[in-house]
């Protein structure tokens, strides 16, 4: 098969392949999320078969233990999250009241440095934003609660996720195996190589990453709730879940903390309390974390793991933004041997075969 064969029947599979992701993102759902569980937690079977377990039992073992840790989670958060969440929607007019209260003032103290038609129009477009910001959010938030498809994909992952995970995990090496069969025998270990780049960055970035989103969501949740922010446990969390992406969850969660904390407190120390919370929790990501959970093994630049993320969500919805990260560390995988294929071409060298020296000017003590 020539180059040019080749091209075209990977780039038709891969237009295959993204046509019917397209139309499945509906059910996708818990076959993606239990192929990445089984794919976290292959590592831990992988122990527990060194140590003398069949693959079976290694696989029961790690699957219950997850399982009931994910229940304990949701017996757990899931009341105080929805305890929280109500007083939240609860609150929210009072707080955009409080918000727009100091628009007003702000816009009282620059009155006489503006022109009073532009300033007029400036404080009904942010004055009179503010309850159609508040029905926008409320009736958002109620919609994805509320709303059969949620409901579907709550259900689908609470049973079939558990189900896909197990099987997957307890066939891993099996079905690695026989996809290693599959490869083109001509470029099977250049693949291979690319593959095994592809997962010290994947395992690098889910599980170190993850474990750092996790401690970070436990450190703010407790450390706003100790600090006496009514909705600290949401805060935190969202706090810690946006760190998949580094600053952008200390970044969120620092100006959401802050300003409910305006609102609900008089005194501007318990503001600085929680305030703090997000400081210490950088120190504790940028000093401690990252460096032992992630090191430099990840490869994935912020920016374009934000984009990989929108794309993803915009394209696939739920299921995109699952394959975001996965998806991008394959295209970085691939951009970087590229780029490194092209370094080392005549493309980027100039280098030029050399022409062949006339017999007349070959020196002729030179044997051929």
């Amino acid at each position: 098969m020539t180059a040019e064969r080749q091209i075209r029947f990977w780039f038709f599979g891969l237009l295959a392949f993204l046509v019917l992701l397209f139309f499945l993102s509906s059910v996708l759902l818990p076959f993606v999320a239990g192929m990445a569980i089984a794919y976290l937690l292959d590592p831990i079977c992988d122990r527990l078969e060194a140590m003398g377990a069949s693959r079976t039992i290694a696989t029961s073992i790690v699957t219950l233990i997850f399982l009931i840790l994910v229940l304990l989670a949701i017996v757990l958060l899931v009341p105080l999250i929805v305890g929280q969440a109500a007083r939240l929607l609860e609150n929210l007019p009072g707080y955009f009241e409080f918000l727009r209260t100091k628009i007003a003032m702000l816009l009282n103290m620059i009155e006489m440095r503006v022109d009073d038609q532009m300033l007029e129009k400036l404080r009904s477009a942010v004055l009179g934003s503010a309850d159609n910001v508040i029905s926008w959010l409320t009736t958002a938030f109620v919609g994805v609660l509320s709303g059969g498809v949620a409901v579907v994909n709550l259900l689908s992952l609470l049973v079939i996720t558990p189900v896909v995970a197990f099987y997957l995990l307890r066939d891993w090496d099996r079905i690695v195996e026989r996809v290693d069969g599959w490869l083109p025998r001509d470029h099977a270990d250049v693949i291979r190589g690319l593959v095994s780049e592809v997962d010290t960055t994947l395992s690098g970035f889910l599980r170190g990453q993850g474990m750092v989103c996790l401690v970070l969501g436990v450190f703010y949740a407790v450390g706003l709730s100790i600090a006496g922010l009514d909705f600290g446990l949401i805060v935190g969390m969202t706090a810690g879940i946006l760190s998949i992406v580094p600053y952008v969850g200390s970044i969120v969660g620092l100006a959401l903390s802050v300003g409910l904390a305006l609102g609900q407190f008089d005194s501007l120390t318990a503001v600085v309390a929680v305030a703090a919370v997000f400081f210490a929790g950088q120190i504790l990501e940028g000093y401690i974390l990252t460096p032992n959970l992630v090191g430099d093994k990840v490869g994935l630049h912020p920016v374009w793991l934000i984009f990989g993320l929108l794309a993803g969500g915009t394209l696939f919805g739920f299921v995109g933004i699952l394959l975001a990260v996965p998806v991008a560390a394959v295209i970085g995988v691939g951009v970087r041997f590229g780029l490194g294929q092209y370094l080392t071409s005549h493309y980027y060298q100039g280098t030029r075969p050399k022409e062949p020296v006339p017999e007349d000017e070959r020196d002729e003590t030179v044997e051929p």
